[in-house]
């Protein structure tokens, strides 16, 4: 019986290795994310490249979407998520979430025509190819510029100006929190819209810089009382 499963693990670290090797060989390369990022700047009529990302908002991004971002033990893929996301697409869930920064890059400029298990793998592959690709500082300023925020907005800066009339530096740990939390689901964290869910969502993006050790508690309630400075839509 023994026998048995080690040759069965050998068979799937094989074929697993070959359905690896031929998506990398197939998928779109990596080169391209800057000339796509700046295509989807055009279509949605802002600049390109955006401003410095803030740090309040990368670190409240980082802290939510993909904590491992920086570890050097993180290949651009986190496997656990990759195992619920396909189990997911097998029996007909809606997408699970739960992956990095680089697949979600990925997802936003490379979008699949295959929504089924073949291109969910694909859009794997490619973050992984933007994970050694780009540095990290590059694959944040992708995502920020490339990300939906709600209210018609696309990219950092236009969300950071449209909903508190600054720019991304100038954004209070509240505004930056509402930004990184509303990116996760932009129709229901809309703080215009939806201004208790997107609360919510605020104040989880908060409690996650305190888990990560980038706010204290203390920072964390002082933050919390921090004006929203959400401005009327023009």
């Amino acid at each position: 019986m023994r026998y048995f499963f080690t040759r069965l693990l050998i068979l799937i670290f094989f074929f697993g290795t070959l359905i690896f090797a031929g998506l990398w060989l197939s998928s779109p390369s990596a080169n391209t994310a800057i000339a796509r990022a700046r295509l989807h700047a055009l279509q949605h009529h802002i600049n390109f490249p955006g401003p410095e990302v803030g740090r309040r908002f990368s670190d409240a991004l980082v802290a939510t979407e993909d904590h491992r971002f920086y570890s050097p033990l993180d290949p651009g893929l986190d496997p656990f998520a990759i195992l619920r996301v396909i189990y997911g697409k097998l029996i007909g869930l809606p997408d699970q979430g739960g992956s990095t920064i680089e697949q979600q890059l990925a997802k936003m400029l490379y979008p699949s025509t295959d929504h089924d298990f073949i291109g969910t793998l694909e859009q794997i592959i490619v973050g992984v190819k933007l994970y050694v690709t780009y540095p990290r500082s590059e694959i944040l300023s992708l995502y920020a510029e490339t990300a939906y925020y709600g209210s018609g907005y696309y990219g950092l800066k236009s969300a950071s100006w449209g909903y508190f009339r600054k720019s991304p530096k100038q954004l209070n740990w509240v505004e930056a929190a509402t930004l990184a939390g509303v990116v996760n689901a932009p129709t229901i964290f809309d703080p215009r819209n939806h201004p208790a869910a997107s609360l919510r969502r605020e104040l989880h993006v908060i409690s996650r810089l305190v888990a990560v050790g980038d706010l204290t508690r203390g920072q964390a309630r002082l933050a919390i009382g921090e004006p929203l400075g959400l401005q009327p839509d023009k």
